[in-house]
């Protein structure tokens, strides 16, 4: 049997053509996805925006209260020397996701520059909001139940990197990932053991001012182990320039003082 070139020839295109709109088929799908997903998260912190916004038309935001003379440092998750001239304390919730852009955003510059050179000494806060994030007083059990194992700071790096699985199972399955005792982990998780402590973080922060997160409080070291006086405190999602211009400023004032 002859067959002619001409009849040939469509095939011989067709069949690269055809591998390269699956390929190009497999990258715009791809594309689609990441888009969505980036669209979904833009949503969910919208939404967040929007309820916040509505609770403080709701109910007026009081006037700020003055900053604690005191407050306890003392906490699950701290960096850095503890005789640092410097604190920060950070008032989180784990499903904020604010505070997951100021984790991985801004925190990495804070600790390069700040505490791993020993000029503060930082301690997180548990600050769930409750009423719009129903995962977190849970995730921020987990943290303490993971910090049982000497892995609270995995944890809190992990359930920033994924706030949309912060379900119960979700967190037996992070805890599995992180290779600790699961058995344990859950048997912590259930008990509730750390709710009172978490309550007590909470309250501190309200006490101080704290009505959002990310919030944090800088001071100074206080006249009794793990106490600070606060002297200034900074709310959001900030960029690196602002700690830095606050905490370089407190520093100055530390070394007039001593001048």
């Amino acid at each position: 049997m002859k067959l002619h070139l001409a009849a040939l020839l469509p095939l011989f295109l067709l069949a690269p053509a055809t591998g390269v709109f699956a390929q190009d088929a497999a990258s715009l799908q791809k594309e689609i996805t990441e888009l969505k997903e980036g669209q979904k998260a833009i949503q969910q912190e919208l939404e967040e925006i929007k309820q916040l916004l509505q609770q403080r038309v709701a109910a007026p935001r009081p006037a700020q209260p003055a900053l604690p003379t005191a407050l306890d440092t003392t906490g699950i998750l701290v960096k850095g020397d503890p005789n640092a001239p410097l604190t920060i304390v950070e008032f989180t919730d784990m499903q904020c996701p604010f505070c997951s852009r100021y984790a991985e955003n801004t925190f990495p510059k804070i600790d390069d520059e700040y505490i791993k050179t020993g000029k503060v000494r930082y301690i997180v806060e548990d600050f769930p909001l409750e009423s719009i994030h129903p995962n977190a007083f849970r995730a921020a059990e987990a943290t303490h139940c993971a910090a049982e194992q000497k892995r609270g700071w995995d944890m809190h790096d992990r359930l920033f990197a994924n706030q949309q699985k912060l379900t119960k199972e979700d967190l037996s399955a992070h805890a599995a990932a992180l290779g600790l005792d699961t058995a344990k982990f859950q048997a912590c998780l259930e008990s509730d053991r750390y709710a009172a402590d978490i309550r007590k973080e909470m309250a501190a922060g309200q006490s101080s001012g704290v009505n959002g997160t990310p919030t944090f409080l800088l001071g100074v070291a206080g006249a009794q182990p793990d106490r600070m006086k606060p002297q200034r405190m900074l709310s959001g999602a900030l960029e690196f320039s602002a700690f830095k211009s606050a905490l370089d400023d407190l520093t100055a004032k530390q070394q007039a003082k001593k001048d």
